[in-house]
């Protein structure tokens, strides 16, 4: 009954109307199942005062925002005009998460804070001892939380109170991904660490990576993507314990800072040399190769029948799944450094310039 409860909120925020994590669901797929209109065009722009290196979530009537000086910022989904801000002594390098009517979100500092979504009034604030990278899950009543001082803390959602720690080897810069009731950590340690919910124990061996990785699992059904910094994008049966397979480019060796999209049969990763791969999730061989004229750090998205890319350059690319053809972009003159948040009409995506814009259909 527990994997069926999450299954269905996956599924709800595939929905297409929000997208309430940076990675759209607790699964962190990076997709949703609906293509954008073919024609979009900018429906508003959002002035913030510092630099944005997060995604948005979007949820109801409210789109969400942190900047790196410490600035939460509620917008109003339709026009982007302030509803509330909140500003915090600190910097903000995760995303928020919105479950309930709470907004959750941890800081450069180690702070984790709990705000009331519709007004940015504070419920509760916690501590870890290092620095929060990833976005905040949320599993049954509980919320959890990676921090770089190499432990997944979780809290009671109400209070903030703690329930209990995981201890990993070394950092932790990844958001936690839920599958039923277990959830997965990519370690700066070079392992896949796969740990029990309920109990906070882990679940069976560590899965060895080869190497370090700061990004966030994803999963789809009984399988786990997951890049690691050195150069290999590797699959895992996460119910059997057992690598499935394990993709290198044979040409250049590869460097994936950033988290896979997986929709269907397809993998989607963006490495600091300029390529955007598609990979088979059956075999893990290539499908399909863009490449950018600048790097993408930020994780790359599945849309329908499109991906979508953001890119150090300041271009936000429209790729054909299929063959991964460009259809459509989109420059500025700062640089994307987070992915876009995408719902079944909207796009919206923060800039290294301190802006946020919503894109929609012309019509």
């Amino acid at each position: 009954m527990l994997f069926l409860f999450f299954a269905s909120w996956s599924v709800i925020a595939q929905a297409d109307k929000d997208w309430p994590t940076p990675r759209g669901d607790q699964h962190s797929s990076g997709s949703s199942k609906t293509s954008l209109p073919e024609k979009l065009v900018q429906r508003w722009e959002f002035q913030g005062a510092e630099a944005f290196e997060t995604t948005p979530v979007v949820v109801d009537k409210s789109v969400f925002v942190a900047d790196v000086f410490g600035k939460i910022y509620s917008l109003d989904r339709a026009t982007g005009k302030q509803q509330w801000m909140q500003d915090f002594d600190t910097g903000f390098s995760a995303s928020p998460l919105v479950r309930d009517n709470v907004l959750f979100i941890g800081d450069v500092e180690g702070n984790v804070y709990a705000l009331e979504s519709g007004s940015g009034k504070e419920l509760w604030k916690a501590q870890t001892d290092g620095e929060i990278s990833g976005s905040a899950a949320y599993f049954d009543s509980n919320v959890l939380v990676a921090s770089q001082d190499g432990k997944l803390y979780c809290f009671a959602a109400k209070d903030g109170s703690p329930v209990w720690t995981y201890q990993a080897e070394d950092q932790i810069q990844c958001s936690p991904t839920i599958a039923g009731d277990r959830t997965f950590l990519g370690g700066c340690d070079g392992q896949l660490h796969v740990i029990d919910l309920k109990t906070g124990k882990g679940s069976g061996e560590k899965l060895p990576l080869g190497g370090p990785t700061g990004s966030t699992p994803a999963v789809s059904g009984d399988r786990v993507f997951l890049p690691i910094m050195d150069g290999a994008v590797l699959a895992f049966d996460w119910k059997q314990q057992k690598q499935i397979w394990s993709y290198i480019d044979d040409e250049v060796q590869q460097e994936y800072r950033n988290s896979p999209a997986v929709a269907d049969d397809r993998v989607i990763v963006s490495s600091q040399r300029k390529q955007v791969d598609c990979l088979s999730a059956d075999t893990g061989k290539r499908m399909w190769r863009h490449t950018l004229r600048r790097r993408a750090d930020a994780s790359p998205v599945i849309a329908g029948e499109d991906v979508w890319i953001a890119a150090s350059d300041g271009r936000l690319i429209r790729l054909s799944l299929a063959d991964g053809k460009p259809l459509w972009s989109y420059e500025i003159r700062g640089a994307f450094v987070a992915a876009p948040a995408v719902t079944d009409t909207e796009l919206f995506i923060a800039d290294d310039n301190g802006v946020v814009r919503c894109f929609a259909a012309e019509n």
